[in-house]
C-alpha cells in the first residue's frame, strides 16, 4: 500500500528534523512527504531542504497565509496546498504534523490495521507529551479518536468525506463523516508517538471560541454542545473554556452561520453521539 504524508509546518525548527528523521526511519517504506512550509520565519526550510538533498520522495512547498494562528484553518490551509502537489497515486494518506517523533514501526502498524481490516477508514497511534522528564499520554486523548496531529485514511474513505473541513473541529467531524458511510476508526494503543509541542501553543487568543462554533457547524445542538463543552473544560480543568465555548456555539447560533454537515449527516452525529454519552453513563 503506498503511502503519502502531508506536513503543515510553520517556524517548526526546533522540532521538524525530528520529525523526518522519524519518519525516514521507519520500518514501512513511505512513497512520498510533501511539507507545505506556511511563510516561516526561522530555518523551517534550510532543515527541510537537507532531508529532500538526502532523501528524493521527500519535497517541499513555500506558500503564505493569514499570520493569525486559528485551528482548523491555517493547518488545513496548508494541508490542501500539499493535496494538489502530492502524487494521486496513494492508499493512504496522511495529515500529520511537524513536531512528532514517531516510533520506527509506527506505519508498519498501521499498513497492518488496514491491510487486515478492509472496513477500516482511519487508523492512528496516542500522542504523548513530556511531563517531569517522562511521557505521558496527551490528557486531550480518547481511545475511539485520532488526534488531528497524525491522521491516516484509507483513501477511499478520504474521497467519500470530502477530504477535510477547514474548520475548528476538523478532526472530528472526519471521524463522524467515516462512520457515516460506514467506515470504521481504529487505533493502536501501542503506537505511542513523542508529541513534542502542546496543542494549541501557537493559537491566537480568537481561537477561544472556535470550539463552540464546530459544535454548531457539525449540528450537534445546545444539549450535546453543553455536555461536550463541560467534559472537556472538566479534562482541561478550565471553566473559561466551558464558557467561552458557549457562548462560541450561541454567537455562531445567532448569526445562523452554515453548517459543515448536511441535514442527515447530522441526524446520524447527534444520534452517535447520544449513543456514547449513554454508553459512558450506563
Amino acid at each position: 500500500m503506498n503511502i503519502c504524508i502531508i506536513i503543515p509546518a510553520y517556524n517548526e525548527e526546533n522540532y521538524i528534523a525530528n520529525t523526518l528523521q522519524s519518519l525516514v526511519n521507519q520500518t514501512y517504506p513511505i512513497k512520498e512527504i510533501v511539507i507545505v512550509n506556511d511563510n516561516s520565519k526561522d530555518n523551517t526550510q534550510s532543515i527541510i531542504d537537507s532531508f529532500s538533498k538526502k532523501h528524493s520522495f521527500i519535497k517541499s512547498i513555500i506558500t503564505k497565509s493569514e499570520a493569525i494562528h486559528l485551528p482548523g484553518s491555517k493547518v488545513i490551509n496548508a494541508f490542501q496546498k500539499g493535496l494538489e502537489l502530492i502524487d494521486k497515486d496513494y492508499d493512504i494518506i496522511c495529515k500529520m504534523d511537524a513536531d512528532l517523533i514517531f516510533p520506527s514501526n509506527y506505519f508498519e502498524s498501521i499498513i497492518d490495521i488496514f491491510k487486515n481490516n478492509p472496513t477500516c477508514g482511519m487508523a492512528g497511534g496516542f500522542c504523548y507529551i513530556e511531563k517531569d522528564e517522562s511521557w505521558i499520554l496527551e490528557s486531550l486523548t480518547n481511545k475511539d479518536h485520532i488526534r488531528g496531529a497524525l491522521k491516516a485514511y484509507r483513501s477511499e474513505c478520504f474521497n467519500q468525506i470530502g477530504g477535510l473541513k477547514n474548520t475548528m473541529g476538523w478532526d472530528t467531524v472526519d471521524e463522524l463523516l467515516a462512520q457515516f458511510h460506514g467506515w470504521e476508526i481504529k487505533t493502536d494503543e501501542n503506537l505511542h508517538v513523542k508529541h513534542l509541542k502542546p496543542t494549541g501553543a501557537n493559537y491566537s487568543k480568537k481561537a477561544k471560541f472556535k470550539q463552540g462554533e464546530a459544535f454548531y457547524k457539525m449540528r450537534y445542538g445546545f444539549i450535546i454542545s453543553f455536555i461536550a463543552s463541560a467534559k472537556l473544560a472538566f479534562n482541561k480543568k478550565s471553566f473559561s473554556f466551558f464558557s467561552n465555548t458557549i457562548y462560541g456555539f450561541l454567537n455562531t447560533s445567532i448569526k445562523n452561520s452554515d453548517y459543515i454537515v448536511t441535514k442527515k449527516e447530522g441526524i446520524f452525529i447527534r444520534d452517535l453521539r447520544w449513543k456514547g454519552i449513554k454508553k459512558k453513563l450506563f
